[in-house]
């Protein structure tokens, strides 16, 4: 058993966790998911699934330092979370196979014959709620007598932790912030997530799927939404919850977290790339010349898109809605796709700049 996870588990689990490698994986794992959502959502294959995921992580931890950093008392709930996450996703996308399978036979879905078998508020509905109140306020006792709360000693500006990181719920920030300027990754990417998730009702006015469970009748919004939540925030506070440790190094889930872990800085800029790398010459005095690649990669990226959405990923729906309403759901999406792109550039070849212009504080 040892040297099955020791030469075979652990090898593979190491190159799963590595960022380049979960980022493009997780990616694939929910296409096929929404793709195949029926067959994957079975109780029996989904209940293997989950099986195989606990019976890992109880395997991993015969490891030490993958035990010590799973157990800690800050990551024990976002453990759980992640359990819970699968669940309810499972749930859902179960309800929507549900739905959908009978929507193709012409019978209502699942939420309408539910609501047949209505029961009173009281004692029906108020003493379930009583129960669970009681529930969890035990477990939550229970919790706070047998797990250690997290506290440290009075905060001290000679001495602060190694490494420092955000509650959880804001590491997913603190991820992005390695790969983008702060005004970029601080402030744009969080209003241009609050804009969006403002303007779904007018792009998206798709009345089907109101009030019930469905993929098949939603499949764009709710793979967009998924993608969004699981791959770009899930993950990215998986990596800076388990990934991250000292210095805000990258660790495997197996290795000690060494605090005296030295990774040169080897980061390079498309204007280095372009000028140093490829024509072996000086960069030129005048930023304009010298961000003149990446100037060009970015508008490429910002004029062509949303044509290129338009002519293949997007070209259903580019039929379904205006030009305003395409274009705003277009540019939406290149700046999610923004993100993986420029993170997979720093894990590939160290990318640091696409357009590095500090006289004017502009660095995307």
């Amino acid at each position: 058993m040892n040297t099955l996870f020791d030469h075979v588990l652990k090898p593979a689990l190491t190159f799963v966790a590595d960022p380049k490698i979960l980022l493009p994986l997780a990616s694939l794992a929910l296409i096929l998911v929404l793709k195949y959502y029926r067959v994957v959502t079975q109780p029996k294959i989904a209940g293997l699934i989950g099986l195989a995921l606990a019976g890992l992580m109880v395997v991993s931890c015969f490891d030490p330092n993958f035990k010590k950093n799973i157990l800690k008392p800050d990551n024990v709930p976002i453990v759980l979370l992640l359990f819970s996450l699968f669940f309810f996703i499972w749930l859902s996308l179960r309800r929507a196979a549900i739905n959908d399978e009978a929507a193709e036979r012409g019978e209502p879905p699942l939420e309408a014959r539910m609501k047949r078998q209505t029961v009173l508020v009281w004692p029906d509905l108020v003493m379930i709620e009583l129960i669970c109140l009681v529930l969890v306020s035990a477990v939550l006792i229970f919790w706070a007598v047998f797990v250690r709360a997290p506290l440290e000693e009075p905060a001290s500006a000679a001495l602060t932790p190694n490494p420092s990181k955000a509650p959880w719920y804001f590491l997913g920030l603190q991820e992005m912030l390695v790969y983008f300027d702060p005004w970029y990754a601080g402030v744009l990417l969080p209003t241009l997530i609050i804009v969006g998730l403002m303007a779904i009702p007018y792009v998206d006015t798709n009345p089907k799927g109101s009030g019930y469970y469905t993929l098949k009748e939603r499949r764009f919004s709710i793979t967009v939404y998924l993608f969004g939540f699981i791959v770009f925030w899930v993950v990215l506070i998986t990596i800076g919850t388990f990934l991250r440790g000292p210095n805000w190094n990258l660790f495997g889930p197996y290795d000690v977290w060494d605090p005296h872990k030295s990774v040169p800085l080897k980061n390079i800029n498309v204007s280095e790339i372009f000028w140093v790398k490829m024509l072996k010459q000086g960069m030129p005095a005048q930023w304009y010349i010298r961000e003149l690649p990446g100037l060009a990669l970015v508008g490429a990226f910002a004029l062509l898109g949303p044509l290129v959405l338009a002519k293949t990923l997007l070209k259903d729906l580019f039929k379904k809605l205006d030009i305003v309403r395409f274009s705003l759901v277009a540019v939406l999406l290149l700046f999610m796709l923004s993100m993986p792109l420029k993170m997979m550039g720093r894990w590939m070849i160290n990318l640091k700049y696409i357009i590095y212009i500090p006289e004017y504080f502009i660095n995307i």
